[in-house]
């Protein structure tokens, strides 16, 4: 009596379901995204779809088109985020700070910017741009009014000609929080470019290491159909 050989295949394509699952992810972010970059978002959608696809299909050749255009994206994001961060940083916050600064003396003013300077004095709970509330002279606007513990001085009608007498406004002067924030912010999108250029590259290594895993899977199943495999072989 012959004993029936029974061979259990393992699964070799373990990146399969990490791999359409971020490809997801990623289709659904592009696809949210508005603006600027709508033509090129667009592309990516395309893209994930040709990557999932493969992935799903366990096409090659789909994957290889994949991770040709997503090698060549996320080179193209960061090397151009890498070269015009410290350019474009650095206009960007001259700019507003020289607009700012044009602003003075902020007494005399025009009611354009002193409604642009209320809203920054009320959002980030400071007054004036240089010397905090001198900057308004015996024009000390409400939105310099402080109700905070440890943001504010009490003016006593004799550092600023004309000032009520002991009134609470922000002590800090706005320019140089307003410049960090905008600073921050400025890093925070630069960031957020860079790494997606840095996700989209991870999903380029997984492609490649499934396309291996999927050639892999593809000659095991051949070889055992040929009645040549070995156990341990794979």
């Amino acid at each position: 009596m012959q004993r029936s050989a029974v061979v259990v295949v393992a699964d070799k394509t373990s990146l399969k379901r990490p791999f359409i699952f971020a490809n997801s992810v990623h289709m659904v972010v592009s696809s949210v995204s508005v603006g600027l970059m709508y033509i090129i978002e667009i592309g990516c959608v395309l893209l994930s779809l040709l990557g999932i696809f493969g992935a799903y299909k366990e096409k090659r050749w789909c994957l290889i088109l994949y991770a040709t255009g997503m090698a060549a994206a996320s080179q193209t994001i960061i090397v151009r985020t890498a070269l015009s961060y410290q350019d474009v940083y650095e206009k960007r916050v001259v700019r507003e700070e020289t607009k700012l600064l044009s602003m003075m003396p902020l007494s005399g003013t025009s009611k354009a910017n002193r409604t642009l300077l209320y809203s920054i004095q009320e959002e980030f709970e400071c007054c004036g741009l240089i010397e905090g509330y001198k900057d308004w002279g015996s024009s000390i606007p409400a939105s310099c009014n402080c109700q905070y513990p440890g943001k504010c001085i009490r003016l006593r009608g004799i550092a600023t000609l004309g000032a009520p007498k002991n009134q609470y406004v922000y002590q800090k002067p706005c320019l140089p929080i307003y410049m960090s924030e905008l600073k921050l912010a400025f890093s925070l999108t630069m960031g957020i470019q860079f790494g997606s250029g840095v996700f989209w590259l991870v999903l380029l290594v997984m492609s490649i290491k499934l396309m291996g895993q999927i050639r892999r899977k593809q000659e095991f199943m051949a070889l055992l159909q040929s009645n040549r495999y070995v156990p341990g072989a794979f």
